[in-house]
């Protein structure tokens, strides 16, 4: 109780007039940066504006006041935004709202059942690719901004003058973010870079593309509605697929944002309560008329390189949005695309692993080989699949090394009897390793198999010893097994008569836990 005091304490002494400004301020350059991000993605997934800044209100707001990780942002995102594509176009928007929601109810089950555990299972090397495809797909995503439409309505890329003055202020925005970070203290540098660019435009008056150009962000408040479809079996079985690919991308990528902002700034997350809060965010959306969404790893490095660190900046954000729909988006509108595209081309280079390419060639080959994989993917494809595809490679290549490290000292003693020593893992994948290092044809008719600095990890291990013994009963040699661990016994019990675990005298097959006590037992042997 008195540790939680101090801590409730020590909380807010942190909030200090300065703490809060720097929170506020950085919740404030964060919400500028997804404006046209909440945008395009509600123009990918072919639905209104309104439905994707909607979503980065309700998912950003939930989040940043219950998630797991203070600080994290959320909203609507691109990866969440192409699967639903194909969805909206074939069956509507009011199908996307259900979906949302049944997509919020399986997250939230899983964050009950406390399956955000396991994304400790994803290896550093997929994190790594995680992060450089991310960074790539980010960097990607901002070339869109250098296209224009001609005349006829179709896209293609800036040229002459219009190019240059793009690069020129997108350059100059991203100067200004790095030298306002040496020598201005009182405002978060992207959004002093914002701001700056903003005055340059309006003031000289440049032709350039602003936030207005890409759809008007005036609105309302997002009214309460229940998705208008059949509730029966046949709309279940429509949103069902698209709910669980959604739920599993959403908390794919938040996981692992959460556990990229909890390594920069040395702190712990909670990952089952950000699976809650995501999946309690969703289902809010889903009945406020919004796309969804989940962690976005790029405003989520705005804000921490902004100094934003507790709940406070992510509410900020969220409550900023809802003032830009709801009062200042004629100002908003004005934002030159050329100043957002530059802050996030910092994001891009503060997310990007870049000590990645100098280990390259010094860490092993096949964890260089998933970390390119995991970045192609990303790319290629979607996050998601990304680190599915990596977790399951790496896993593949653990098993295939640890296949080989089941090795034998072959000794004899006394009596005669010929000792395997064994040394290294027994499982699925080392099964073959482990059934070659047997003869029983020309070994004596005594046999010890010593289990002391070995495990049995799975069902496939257990039939490898059973197979083995049989081996030596047909070959009409006896065999003893000794040392054999706890956890073994437990999987032999689990394993039915397949072995016979016994403490007893088992001249033929049997199953000792103390290899001397077996041995003065049975001296005769």
């Amino acid at each position: 109780m008195q540790s939680t005091a101090k801590n409730k304490a020590s909380l807010a002494a942190n909030f200090t007039p300065d703490r809060i400004k720097t929170e506020v301020l950085s919740g404030l350059t964060v919400a500028l940066a997804l404006v046209p991000e909440a945008v395009a993605f509600a123009f990918v997934a072919h639905v209104h504006p309104l439905v994707g800044l909607y979503a980065a209100f309700i998912v950003g707001l939930v989040t940043a006041l219950f998630g797991g990780r203070p600080g994290m942002i959320s909203g609507a995102t691109g990866a969440l935004a192409v699967v639903m594509v194909s969805l909206v176009v074939t069956h509507g928007v009011e199908y996307l709202f259900a979906t949302v929601i049944l997509m919020g109810i399986i997250q939230v089950l899983a964050g009950i059942a406390r399956l955000g555990k396991f994304i400790r299972m994803v290896p550093y090397p997929v994190m790594l690719g995680f992060v450089n495809g991310l960074a790539i797909v980010i960097f990607l995503a901002q070339l869109g901004q250098f296209k224009v439409k001609d005349a006829e309505g179709a896209l293609h890329w800036m040229a002459g003058e219009q190019l240059f003055l793009m690069l020129g202020l997108v350059g100059l925005t991203m100067a200004l973010i790095v030298l306002s970070g040496k020598f201005i203290k009182f405002l978060p540098a992207p959004l002093v870079g914002i701001l700056a660019i903003s005055g340059i435009v309006i003031g000289l008056d440049l032709d350039v593309r602003t936030v207005g150009d890409m759809a008007s962000i005036a609105g309302g408040l997002p009214d309460f509605h229940i998705p208008s479809v059949p509730f029966n079996l046949e709309t279940f079985g429509i949103i069902l697929p698209y709910a669980l690919i959604l739920a599993a991308i959403g908390l794919i990528e938040s996981l692992l944002t959460l556990n990229l902002v909890a390594e920069i700034t040395e702190t712990k997350g909670g990952a089952s309560q950000e699976c809650a809060a995501q999946g309690a965010a969703n289902i809010i959306t889903g009945f406020f008329g919004g796309m969804g969404g989940c962690a976005m790893i790029g405003q989520s490095m705005i804000n921490v390189e902004s100094g934003g660190r507790t709940r406070l900046s992510g509410t900020s954000a969220a409550l900023f949005l809802l003032i830009f729909i709801l009062f200042a988006s004629g100002l908003i509108e004005q934002i030159p695309l050329a100043a957002l595209v530059g802050v996030m081309f910092m994001v891009v280079i503060a997310t990007f692993a870049w000590s990645s390419l100098r280990i390259m060639h010094k860490i092993p080959k096949s964890d260089a080989f998933v970390l390119v994989l995991v970045s192609g993917v990303t790319v290629a494809s979607d996050l998601a699949k990304a680190v599915v595809v990596g977790v399951i490679v790496a896993a593949l290549v653990f098993a295939w090394k640890s296949s080989t490290r089941i090795v034998a000292r072959v000794e004899q003693d006394a009596k005669g009897r010929k000792v395997y020593r064994l040394s290294g893992p027994l499982f699925f994948g080392s099964v073959e390793s482990f059934n070659e290092l047997f003869d029983p044809k020309t070994d004596p008719d005594r046999v010890i198999v010593d289990f002391a600095e070995t495990r049995v990890l799975d069902h496939s291990g257990l039939q490898a010893i059973d197979a083995l013994a049989d081996r030596y009963k047909r070959a009409d040699r006896t065999l003893r097994l000794v040392h054999l661990s706890s956890d073994c016994k437990a999987l032999l019990k689990k394993a039915g008569t397949m072995v016979k675990a016994s403490h007893e005298e088992d001249p033929i097959y049997g199953v000792a836990v103390d290899y001397g006590e077996q041995l003065s037992k049975s001296a005769s042997w």
